[in-house]
């Protein structure tokens, strides 16, 4: 029984360090990509924030794949009329694809309500 839980504790750790890797690795293509250029994480800029892109194909079942060919050859209309560049041929299928899946699980952060913080800090000093 105690070899079964450490198996078990053992692939639940090793699937969390790849899901962190893979996380690090998206957010390094994410910059050498030059995508940080127009699209940020929470924040409408020139492009659509990560969160909106996920949120507008959350529940689609070929979001995957139409964002890696977006992200490879680039388009217009999705998000307006500025159109989004085609990645560079030296970034891999594999990147993108670990990029798009990345993107794709972004999710906006739960608001805190400002009143229940003020009494939590309250109640510490």
């Amino acid at each position: 029984m105690k070899a079964c839980h450490l198996l078990a504790m053992t692939f639940a750790l090793s699937v969390s360090v790849s899901a962190l890797a893979a996380d690090d690795k998206a957010k390094i293509l994410f910059k050498e990509g030059n995508c940080n250029n127009c699209h940020m994480i929470t924040d409408t800029t020139v492009g659509p924030s990560l969160i909106e892109i996920a949120d507008k194909y959350r529940g689609n079942s070929e979001a995957q794949g139409i964002l890696e060919k977006k992200v490879r050859v680039g388009g217009s209309g999705s998000w307006g009329v500025m159109p989004m560049p085609g990645t560079r041929q030296s970034i891999s299928d594999a990147d993108i694809r670990i990029l798009v899946t990345w993107i794709l699980a972004q999710k906006a952060k739960p608001k805190t309500d400002e009143k229940t913080d003020a009494k939590a800090e309250k109640k510490t000093n």
